[in-house]
């Protein structure tokens, strides 16, 4: 028995099924939960060096090299990146999805302390972390000018406002 067969000598009903078929497909799509910005967790660390008066090369040679071997080291490390100017050196750490950050910042914290002989003596302070979600970060910022008024009756009138006016508007927290 053929399969296409009923359909080629019924092309009538052939067609209303398929009608019927696209019909249901298009209800049952509209139907689709769908979240306008799906709520992900992107782990990423930030670790911030600073060495007063260093230049950016001697940054990037003395500071960043050694924290860069340590931390691309961890288990799980996606990207690093790394950028160093007049005295100080960040270094971006992006980690697998689904990766709990804590046990990350555990092991960030682990490879800095590892680095410490190798970083330059004049350093006042151990490299510092920072557990930060590019996910939270703000999609609009809005910043205040005036010819007329002071700063702080400018920022008075930002506070009391223009901040209340956006805070009742759905959807803005």
């Amino acid at each position: 028995m053929n399969l296409s067969g009923p359909f080629i000598r019924r092309p009538v009903a052939t067609m209303l099924l398929s009608l019927a078929i696209m019909l249901l497909g298009g209800v049952s799509f509209g139907l689709l939960p769908v979240a306008p910005l799906p709520q992900m967790d992107f782990p990423v660390i930030v670790v911030q060096a600073n060495l007063s008066g260093a230049s950016p090369e001697v940054m990037a040679s003395t500071v960043a090299t050694p924290l860069e071997r340590k931390l691309g080291s961890i288990a799980g490390v996606t990207t690093l990146t790394s950028s160093s100017n007049q005295g100080s050196t960040r270094v971006v750490i992006g980690f697998e999805q689904g990766r709990d950050i804590d046990g990350a910042a555990r092991e960030v914290q682990a490879a800095i302390n590892a680095t410490r002989n190798l970083l330059p003596s004049g350093m006042r302070s151990m490299p510092t972390y920072k557990k930060i979600n590019p996910a939270q970060a703000p999609i609009m910022v809005l910043s205040l000018t005036s010819d007329v008024l002071q700063k702080g009756q400018l920022y008075d009138l930002a506070d009391t406002i223009l901040s209340q006016s956006l805070a009742q508007v759905s959807g803005v927290g």
